[in-house]
C-alpha cells in the first residue's frame, strides 16, 4: 500500500494537531545536524580540537539519554501538550545561549541542557502522533520518520548557510524556529489526556526485561554507533567550507528521507523487517569501511551513500522498539531510546581520540564493526524479535485510534 496514496490510510491526510506537531518535529531534528558543516569552523572560532567540539554531540546525547528515564514520568503527570510544550522552551533558550558562548566549555554545556529539552520533546511527539495520526500507526511511524529525514536533511543546510556568516548564527535560528514551533503547538495542539497509570522512572528500564525490546535496543545501540561516526566525525575527515560540507550531509539527509518513508516499507513488505535490517547493517558496514580507507571523492560519495542505508535502519527499528513488546510505547520507546542514545553520545567521543591512537581510517573500521554486531545481534535474536509479533500488532491496532499517553 502506498502511504502517500490520498485514501484515509494516507500520512497525507492528517488532522492539524498531528502536523503542528511533525512541523515542530522537523526543527527538532534540525538542530542534531546543525553543527556538522560548522564544527570545523566552532574549533576555530573557539581554538579547540576536533575532540572537543565533538563533545557537542557527546553531551547532548548523554543528557537524552538519561532524559528518556522522565519523559514518560513528566508527560504522565502533566499531559502531552504541556511536556512538549517545557521541551519546546528548553531549546529556545539552551540554543540562544549556545549562540552566545564564550568557550567550548560552555558551548559544551549549553548543548546539554539543549538535550534535555530535545529528549522531552522528541520522545513525546513520536507518541503524540501515533496516538492522533490517521491511519494507524504505520502511517504515524512513517510521518514521523519523514519528520527526522527532512530535519536530518535541513539541519546541515541551514548550518551551512547561517554558519558561513558566523558559526553563532546557527544556534540563534534554530531558537527562533523552535518559537515558532512553540506558537504551533500551543494553537493546535489541544490538551492529551492523561494516562490512567502514571509513568514511573523505572518502568523504561524494566521494559528493556522484555527479550524482544532488550534485542532491539541493544542491536540499535551497536547501529547508533556507526550511524553518529559517521555524522559527527566525518565533517573533520571532509574538512570542507561549511557550504560543501553543508551540501553534502544535505544529500545524505535527502536520501535518509527518502529510503525511511518509501523504499523502507516496501522492502520490508517484501523481505521482512529482519532480513532488510540485517542487510541494510552489512551494507552500511561495507560503505562505512570503504568511506574511512577511500580517497576524498570516494569519502564524500559513501558518507552521502549511509544515509540510504540509515533512512532503512531507522524505520524498522522504530516499528520494533515500538511493537515488539507489551509496553505501553511511551514506555518501550524510553527504554530504546535511553539504551541506544548512549552510543550517539560515545560515538563522537570516541572517534577523535581513536584517530589520536591509531590514525584517521580506524574508527571507520570501528563503526564497521558496530554494525556488523547489530547485525548479529538481529540474526541470534530474530525468534526474540519476531515472537510476540503477530499478536502484538493485533493488540496496538486497537490502540491506533486512541492517544498512547492513556496506554
Amino acid at each position: 500500500m502506498d502511504p502517500f496514496d490520498a485514501g484515509a490510510g494516507s500520512i497525507l491526510r492528517q488532522p492539524k494537531t498531528v502536523w503542528a506537531t511533525a512541523g515542530a518535529s522537523v526543527v527538532a531534528f534540525m538542530g542534531i545536524g546543525l553543527v556538522d558543516p560548522i564544527l570545523p569552523s566552532i574549533a576555530q572560532g573557539l581554538d579547540a580540537t576536533a575532540g572537543q567540539v565533538s563533545l557537542l554531540f557527546t553531551s547532548y546525547f548523554l543528557i537524552t539519554a538519561f532524559a528518556m528515564l522522565v519523559t514518560g514520568f513528566v508527560s504522565s503527570r502533566i499531559g502531552g501538550r504541556r511536556t512538549l510544550l517545557v521541551g519546546l522552551a528548553l531549546v529556545v533558550v539552551f540554543a540562544g545561549l549556545a549562540g552566545t558562548s564564550g568557550s567550548v566549555g560552555e558551548l559544551v554545556g549549553f548543548r546539554a541542557g539543549w538535550g534535555l529539552g530535545n529528549a522531552l520533546f522528541v520522545s513525546t511527539a513520536l507518541a503524540v502522533i501515533v496516538g492522533a495520526a490517521a491511519g494507524g500507526s504505520a502511517a504515524a511511524i512513517l510521518l514521523y520518520e519523514s519528520a527526522l529525514g527532512l530535519g536530518m536533511a535541513c539541519g546541515p543546510l541551514l548550518g551551512a548557510l547561517l554558519g558561513d556568516a558566523s558559526w553563532r548564527y546557527p544556534f540563534f535560528g534554530t531558537a527562533f524556529l523552535m518559537a515558532i514551533g512553540f506558537l504551533c503547538i500551543t494553537v493546535f495542539l489541544k490538551d492529551q489526556p492523561k494516562p490512567t497509570r502514571k509513568i514511573s522512572v523505572l518502568d523504561p528500564i524494566k521494559a528493556l526485561g522484555h527479550g524482544g525490546l532488550a534485542s532491539a535496543a541493544a542491536s540499535a545501540f551497536f547501529y547508533n554507533y556507526t550511524f553518529f561516526t559517521v555524522l559527527a566525525f566525518t565533517p573533520f575527515v571532509l574538512n570542507m567550507t561549511p557550504y560543501k560540507s553543508g551540501a553534502v550531509f544535505f544529500a545524505w539527509g535527502v536520501l535518509l528521507a527518502v529510503f525511511s518513508v518509501l523504499v523502507a516499507p516496501r522492502l520490508q513488505e517484501r523481505f521482512g523487517s529482519l532480513k532488510v535490517l540485517g542487510g541494510s547493517l552489512v551494507l552500511l558496514a561495507v560503505d562505512v569501511l570503504v568511506l574511512g580507507y577511500g580517497d576524498h571523492t570516494t569519502a564524500i560519495v559513501c558518507t552521502i551513500l549511509s544515509g540510504a542505508f540509515i533512512g532503512v535502519n531507522n524505520t524498522v527499528y522504530t516499528e520494533l522498539a515500538l511493537g515488539v513488546s507489551d509496553a505501553p510505547r511511551p514506555v518501550a520507546s524510553a527504554g530504546y531510546n535511553f539504551v541506544r542514545w548512549f552510543a550517539a553520545a560515545a560515538a563522537p567521543y570516541f572517534a577523535p581520540k581513536i584517530e589520536e591512537w591509531t590514525d584517521i581510517h580506524v574508527p571507520f573500521a570501528v563503526a564497521a564493526v558496530t554494525a556488523l554486531l547489530g547485525a548479529v545481534v538481529v540474526v541470534v535474536r530474530r525468534k526474540a524479535l519476531t515472537g510476540e509479533a503477530e499478536e502484538l500488532e493485533a493488540r496496538h491496532a486497537t490502540q491506533d485510534g486512541v492517544s498512547v499517553f492513556a496506554d
